[in-house]
């Protein structure tokens, strides 16, 4: 049975910024997003995610196409 959508939230993958290589799957609400940015001026991306090719922690960045 197909799970229920949950409204505008939608499926990203984070990529690491040093070495590339993808590492998470998340999603987020893209309606929360924008309006955060457009009255705080704030962004959530990008992450500080631990890289397992870098083994340290590393500034993650939003990949449009997930792997």
């Amino acid at each position: 049975m197909a799970k229920k959508k949950k409204g505008p939230r939608q499926v990203i993958g984070l990529k690491c910024g040093e070495c590339k290589s993808f590492n998470y799957v998340t999603e987020y609400n893209k309606v929360n997003e924008q309006l955060k940015e457009q009255i705080k001026n704030e962004k959530t991306f990008p992450l500080n995610k631990y890289c397992n090719v870098c083994r340290k922690h590393t500034a993650h960045a939003v990949a449009k196409k997930l792997k």
